[in-house]
């Protein structure tokens, strides 16, 4: 009876958990279309590489062009900053 119990338990626990948002922009790219599908509802294409691009793909639609907050491209690596004397 103790084990029956407890799974109940565990599984109430586990539908009562929030689920855990994954990141929505994609860091390859500079630009993100934010694509409206409701009120509160709307998801991220990210897969331009400038403004203009993402335009073209958000004209006609709900959609606005954003600058992508993780982009990676703008970084080097593996080089050590410069000391001026």
């Amino acid at each position: 009876m103790r084990i029956l119990t407890l799974a109940a338990l565990a599984i109430a626990a586990a539908v009562a958990a929030p689920s855990a948002h994954a990141q929505t922009y994609d860091p390859k790219y500079p630009v993100c279309l934010q694509v409206y599908t409701g009120r509160n509802d709307f998801y991220f294409e990210c897969g331009y590489t400038s403004i203009p691009q993402c335009n073209m793909s958000a004209s006609g639609r709900a959609a606005q062009c954003v600058v992508n907050p993780y982009y990676e491209g703008g970084k080097r690596r593996g080089q050590k900053p410069r000391r001026d004397y």
